[in-house]
């Protein structure tokens, strides 16, 4: 671990006056940090082989000293980390040079991240979005503190060690199921990521410590489920408004809280002259653009003239989730569907039975859907493979049972 320190003149950043900042360089391991001195000079009076200001007088005498010191600092600093026998870098050495306490790390940068993500809520970020990162700070914070028994941890230690004791943690003492405490990691990685855009660590850990993604049973209903709710008789008007929210859903794959917010003005005409949806996500945040199927658009003209209509704007009267969800286990046992009925299957049922099984793209489904990540989509198509599977499967299974009743 060879440390080198160099001053050198940064020419592009000259004054008015034609003074030249002074910036102090010093490389450790390949990789370097530049700082401004604070000390100005002409280029006629800097020394380039020497690295020092040229003359004898009182002011190149300050300088020089100045420079000497910060030289001598740097030196001192990096005999000090490597005394002590931790792991270090580069950025180490910097952070001792300003002064900047290395017992705040992680945590800070986190706090760092949560301050930037609030000054952009809406123009990048969702308040939800949001809500889930502050648990993922709290829970983080909670770790260093109870198992690592610190106030924060510097961030240029968090290693494959401290992120597997972190998952174990989540699990132990949260009981978090596995797609949680990867959203709890995913968090943790982009501010780790910050972090090495600010030059406070050289790599991200997760790039050695890898979550995995386990697969969810993202049930939807069949096309013969989704006409027999569609079709049924229903005299209660609650049930039937329920019912006509939860198909509004399964045609247009919008969220349980994207259709509570959905007002006219998001309904415009689109590229083809028909009515579409132009609303960001609640979620994400980001623009999903949706054709109104003929079987949603008859929904929305059907509430035109309620109050939630006319005086709010609101194309639909959607209640609490919590009522919405208790009214469709109503809705499945008047309707005779043996799943649980929520607004989750109702955007799953977009994705499979109305999209992906008539033969829509995925490309087109994941952006209809305002998802980030094609993968995300990918696993619509991958439900149907299975399903496609077992069918044929079951078909098998019969044609022997036939084959073998003829002999």
């Amino acid at each position: 671990m060879r440390l080198t320190i160099n001053f050198l003149m940064k020419k592009a950043r000259v004054k008015s006056n034609g003074e030249i900042p002074i910036y102090v360089r010093f490389t450790l391991n390949s990789r370097r940090v530049e700082l401004s001195t604070g000390i100005y000079c002409l280029s006629e009076s800097w020394d380039e082989a020497g690295q020092r200001i040229r003359g004898r007088n009182e002011s190149a005498r300050i300088l020089n000293n100045r420079l000497n010191k910060i030289e001598d600092d740097i030196q001192d600093h990096y005999n000090r980390l490597r005394s002590s026998g931790d792991q270090f870098d580069v950025t180490a050495i910097k952070n001792r040079l300003l002064n900047i306490d290395d017992s705040e790390g992680i945590l800070k940068v986190f706090d760092y991240y949560l301050k930037n993500m609030s000054e952009k809520l809406g123009q990048g970020y969702s308040k939800e979005t949001y809500k889930h990162y502050k648990s993922s700070r709290k829970r983080l914070g909670e770790f260093v503190r109870k198992f690592i028994k610190r106030k924060d941890y510097p961030v240029e230690k968090v290693d494959y060690k401290f992120l597997e004791a972190f998952d174990i943690y989540l699990k132990k003492e949260y009981k978090v199921h596995q797609n949680t405490a990867w959203n709890y990691h995913k968090h943790t990685r982009r501010v780790l990521n910050l972090a090495v855009s600010m030059d406070l660590i050289e790599k991200n850990p997760y790039k050695k410590y890898k979550v995995p993604l386990a697969e969810t049973n993202r049930d939807f209903l069949t096309a013969t489920e989704l006409s027999t709710i569609q079709d049924k008789e229903i005299k209660v008007q609650r049930l039937d408004t329920i019912r006509d929210i939860f198909v509004f859903a399964c045609y247009t794959g919008l969220s349980y809280s994207d259709i509570a917010k959905l007002h006219k003005d998001h309904l415009r005409k689109g590229i083809d002259e028909n009515d579409w949806i132009f609303i960001n996500r609640t979620k994400t945040n980001n623009r999903c653009r949706i054709p109104v199927l003929p079987e949603a658009n008859i929904i929305l003209k059907k509430y035109q003239n309620t109050p939630h209509y006319q005086v709010k704007g609101l194309l639909l009267p959607v209640l609490t989730n919590q009522k919405m969800n208790s009214y469709l286990k109503e809705l499945a046992d008047i309707c005779g569907i043996n799943k649980e009925l929520t607004m989750h299957m109702a955007r799953h049922t977009f994705a499979t039975t109305v999209t992906l099984s008539n033969g829509v793209p995925l490309e087109t489904v994941s952006k209809i859907l305002g998802h980030t990540n094609l993968k995300t989509t990918q696993i619509y198509a991958k439900i149907l493979d299975q399903k496609i599977s077992d069918d044929i499967k079951q078909l098998q299974t019969k044609l022997e049972s036939n084959k073998k009743a003829r002999i």
